[in-house]
Protein backbone atom coordinates (compact mmCIF):
# COMPACT_ATOMS: atom_id res chain seq x y z
CA UNK A 1 0.00 0.00 0.00
CA UNK A 2 2.76 2.27 0.81
CA UNK A 3 4.59 1.29 -2.28
CA UNK A 4 1.55 2.25 -4.26
CA UNK A 5 1.20 6.13 -2.52
CA UNK A 6 4.95 6.86 -2.64
CA UNK A 7 4.55 5.72 -6.71
CA UNK A 8 1.78 8.01 -7.14
CA UNK A 9 3.40 10.88 -5.12
CA UNK A 10 6.38 10.45 -7.52
CA UNK A 11 3.94 10.59 -10.69
CA UNK A 12 2.48 13.86 -9.50
CA UNK A 13 6.36 15.59 -8.59
CA UNK A 14 7.06 14.97 -12.12
CA UNK A 15 3.83 16.44 -13.59
CA UNK A 16 3.95 19.46 -11.35
CA UNK A 17 8.10 19.82 -12.89
CA UNK A 18 6.92 19.61 -16.12
CA UNK A 19 3.90 22.20 -15.68
CA UNK A 20 6.46 24.61 -14.22
CA UNK A 21 8.61 25.14 -17.66
CA UNK A 22 7.90 28.21 -19.14
CA UNK A 23 7.47 28.18 -22.14
CA UNK A 24 8.88 31.33 -24.52
CA UNK A 25 6.66 32.79 -27.58
CA UNK A 26 8.59 34.39 -29.98
CA UNK A 27 6.80 37.49 -31.17
CA UNK A 28 7.69 38.80 -34.96
CA UNK A 29 6.96 41.99 -35.52
CA UNK A 30 5.93 42.42 -39.52
CA UNK A 31 6.38 46.02 -40.81
CA UNK A 32 3.44 48.35 -41.02
CA UNK A 33 2.32 48.54 -44.59
CA UNK A 34 3.01 51.78 -45.99
CA UNK A 35 -0.21 53.81 -47.04
CA UNK A 36 0.39 56.75 -49.11
CA UNK A 37 -0.19 59.83 -47.21
CA UNK A 38 -1.29 62.00 -50.56
CA UNK A 39 2.15 63.81 -50.17
CA UNK A 40 4.06 61.65 -51.66
CA UNK A 41 5.78 62.21 -55.13
CA UNK A 42 2.52 60.27 -56.79
CA UNK A 43 -0.15 62.34 -55.06
CA UNK A 44 -1.87 63.51 -58.07
CA UNK A 45 -0.32 60.89 -61.13
CA UNK A 46 -1.63 58.17 -59.05
CA UNK A 47 -5.29 59.46 -59.09
CA UNK A 48 -4.90 60.71 -62.64
CA UNK A 49 -2.31 59.02 -63.96
CA UNK A 50 -3.14 59.31 -67.74
CA UNK A 51 -4.39 62.17 -70.31
CA UNK A 52 -5.36 63.32 -73.66
CA UNK A 53 -5.31 66.36 -75.17
CA UNK A 54 -5.11 68.78 -78.65
CA UNK A 55 -3.23 71.85 -79.78
CA UNK A 56 -4.04 74.37 -82.33
CA UNK A 57 -0.07 74.63 -83.70
CA UNK A 58 1.37 77.52 -85.83
CA UNK A 59 4.80 76.91 -87.35
CA UNK A 60 7.08 79.75 -88.57
CA UNK A 61 10.09 77.72 -91.03
CA UNK A 62 13.22 79.11 -91.10
CA UNK A 63 14.42 80.26 -94.32
CA UNK A 64 17.63 78.78 -95.87
CA UNK A 65 20.41 79.48 -98.35
CA UNK A 66 21.90 76.43 -100.21
CA UNK A 67 25.90 76.86 -101.11
CA UNK A 68 24.79 78.37 -104.47
CA UNK A 69 23.94 81.33 -102.50
CA UNK A 70 20.12 80.44 -103.62
CA UNK A 71 17.21 81.92 -100.85
CA UNK A 72 14.65 80.10 -99.99
CA UNK A 73 12.48 82.10 -98.00
CA UNK A 74 10.13 79.91 -95.05
CA UNK A 75 7.05 80.31 -94.81
CA UNK A 76 4.01 80.37 -92.08
CA UNK A 77 1.14 77.31 -91.16
CA UNK A 78 -0.59 75.99 -89.21
CA UNK A 79 -1.65 72.55 -88.00
CA UNK A 80 -2.84 70.50 -85.53
CA UNK A 81 -1.49 68.16 -82.83
CA UNK A 82 -3.35 65.57 -80.71
CA UNK A 83 -1.51 63.89 -77.93
CA UNK A 84 -2.01 61.43 -75.27
CA UNK A 85 -0.02 60.79 -72.46
CA UNK A 86 0.90 58.95 -68.97
CA UNK A 87 2.14 60.36 -65.49
CA UNK A 88 5.01 58.19 -64.16
CA UNK A 89 5.56 60.83 -61.39
CA UNK A 90 3.74 63.90 -60.95
CA UNK A 91 6.65 66.15 -62.00
CA UNK A 92 7.77 63.86 -65.03
CA UNK A 93 5.28 62.30 -67.79
CA UNK A 94 5.55 60.84 -71.10
CA UNK A 95 3.82 61.88 -73.74
CA UNK A 96 2.72 60.82 -77.71
CA UNK A 97 2.16 63.39 -79.97
CA UNK A 98 1.00 63.39 -83.56
CA UNK A 99 0.91 66.28 -85.70
CA UNK A 100 0.40 67.18 -89.18
CA UNK A 101 3.32 68.74 -90.15
CA UNK A 102 2.90 71.81 -93.23
CA UNK A 103 6.31 72.81 -94.04
CA UNK A 104 6.61 75.85 -96.54
CA UNK A 105 10.08 77.11 -97.82
CA UNK A 106 10.48 78.71 -101.01
CA UNK A 107 8.40 77.08 -103.35
CA UNK A 108 8.92 73.79 -101.41
CA UNK A 109 5.91 72.79 -99.64
CA UNK A 110 6.18 69.35 -97.38
CA UNK A 111 3.45 67.54 -95.55
CA UNK A 112 3.82 64.88 -93.20
CA UNK A 113 2.43 62.90 -90.76
CA UNK A 114 4.81 63.29 -87.94
CA UNK A 115 4.53 61.09 -84.00
CA UNK A 116 7.10 62.62 -81.36
CA UNK A 117 7.53 60.85 -77.63
CA UNK A 118 8.30 63.70 -74.88
CA UNK A 119 9.31 63.59 -71.62
CA UNK A 120 7.95 66.54 -70.25
CA UNK A 121 9.23 67.53 -66.67
CA UNK A 122 6.18 69.39 -64.85
CA UNK A 123 7.41 72.22 -62.30
CA UNK A 124 5.37 71.30 -59.10
CA UNK A 125 6.52 73.36 -56.08
CA UNK A 126 6.83 70.65 -53.22
CA UNK A 127 6.50 73.41 -50.18
CA UNK A 128 2.77 74.26 -52.03
CA UNK A 129 1.78 71.61 -54.13
CA UNK A 130 2.94 68.82 -51.58
CA UNK A 131 0.53 70.93 -48.58
CA UNK A 132 -2.44 72.02 -50.31
CA UNK A 133 -2.43 69.87 -53.32
CA UNK A 134 -3.44 72.57 -55.46
CA UNK A 135 -1.12 74.36 -58.08
CA UNK A 136 -3.17 76.56 -61.24
CA UNK A 137 0.24 77.56 -63.00
CA UNK A 138 2.43 74.58 -63.77
CA UNK A 139 5.32 75.23 -66.31
CA UNK A 140 6.86 72.63 -67.84
CA UNK A 141 10.14 71.79 -70.08
CA UNK A 142 10.85 68.59 -72.23
CA UNK A 143 12.18 67.16 -75.12
CA UNK A 144 10.99 64.33 -77.91
CA UNK A 145 12.39 62.42 -80.89
CA UNK A 146 10.15 61.81 -83.45
CA UNK A 147 9.40 60.30 -86.87
CA UNK A 148 8.04 61.80 -89.86
CA UNK A 149 6.54 60.59 -93.17
CA UNK A 150 6.64 63.16 -96.20
CA UNK A 151 5.13 64.05 -99.26
CA UNK A 152 6.65 67.22 -101.06
CA UNK A 153 5.23 68.82 -103.66
CA UNK A 154 7.77 71.46 -105.63
CA UNK A 155 10.60 69.15 -105.12
CA UNK A 156 11.45 65.53 -105.10
CA UNK A 157 12.80 63.45 -102.29
CA UNK A 158 15.17 60.50 -102.03
CA UNK A 159 13.64 59.97 -98.34
CA UNK A 160 9.97 59.57 -97.41
CA UNK A 161 10.64 58.84 -93.47
CA UNK A 162 12.48 61.89 -91.77
CA UNK A 163 13.75 61.78 -88.19
CA UNK A 164 13.28 64.53 -86.17
CA UNK A 165 13.32 66.00 -82.83
CA UNK A 166 11.85 68.83 -80.81
CA UNK A 167 12.45 70.77 -77.67
CA UNK A 168 9.81 72.49 -75.67
CA UNK A 169 8.46 74.85 -72.86
CA UNK A 170 5.20 76.00 -71.67
CA UNK A 171 2.90 76.64 -69.35
CA UNK A 172 -0.07 74.44 -68.27
CA UNK A 173 -3.19 76.36 -66.50
CA UNK A 174 -5.20 73.78 -64.01
CA UNK A 175 -8.31 74.24 -63.46
CA UNK A 176 -9.28 71.68 -60.76
CA UNK A 177 -8.18 67.83 -61.30
CA UNK A 178 -9.52 66.84 -64.74
CA UNK A 179 -9.26 70.16 -66.94
CA UNK A 180 -5.90 72.08 -67.96
CA UNK A 181 -5.28 75.23 -70.51
CA UNK A 182 -2.11 74.14 -72.20
CA UNK A 183 0.57 77.31 -73.73
CA UNK A 184 3.94 76.52 -75.22
CA UNK A 185 6.38 77.05 -77.39
CA UNK A 186 8.48 74.10 -79.47
CA UNK A 187 11.43 74.17 -81.83
CA UNK A 188 11.01 71.32 -84.65
CA UNK A 189 13.86 70.10 -86.51
CA UNK A 190 13.40 67.86 -89.10
CA UNK A 191 16.79 65.90 -90.61
CA UNK A 192 16.59 66.95 -94.89
CA UNK A 193 14.70 64.13 -96.50
CA UNK A 194 17.13 64.99 -99.37
CA UNK A 195 15.57 67.51 -101.40
CA UNK A 196 16.86 67.13 -105.31
CA UNK A 197 16.71 70.67 -106.06
CA UNK A 198 18.56 71.75 -103.02
CA UNK A 199 20.94 70.14 -100.75
CA UNK A 200 21.11 70.08 -97.08
CA UNK A 201 17.78 71.45 -96.27
CA UNK A 202 16.43 70.89 -92.85
CA UNK A 203 13.09 72.21 -92.34
CA UNK A 204 13.26 73.50 -88.90
CA UNK A 205 10.50 75.69 -87.14
CA UNK A 206 9.37 77.84 -84.16
CA UNK A 207 6.05 76.60 -83.38
CA UNK A 208 3.49 78.57 -81.03
CA UNK A 209 0.77 76.06 -79.40
CA UNK A 210 -1.99 76.47 -77.38
CA UNK A 211 -4.67 73.58 -76.53
CA UNK A 212 -6.62 71.46 -73.57
CA UNK A 213 -5.83 68.68 -71.99
CA UNK A 214 -8.47 66.63 -69.91
CA UNK A 215 -7.14 64.19 -67.38
CA UNK A 216 -8.38 60.64 -66.17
Amino acid sequence: MKAKIIIGMLCLITTAANASIPYRVEQVVMPAPEIPDGNDDEAFSREHRFYVGAMYNYSAWQSYTDDANVYFEGKDSSSFDIVAGMRIYDTFRIEADFTRTIANVGDIELTGNTLFINGIFDARIDSLYRLFRKQYLVPYVGAGVGLSGNEVSGAEIEDKLSPAVAVMAGLGIEFGEYFAIDAGYRYMYMFSPKFDIVDGLNPAAHQFRIGARVNF
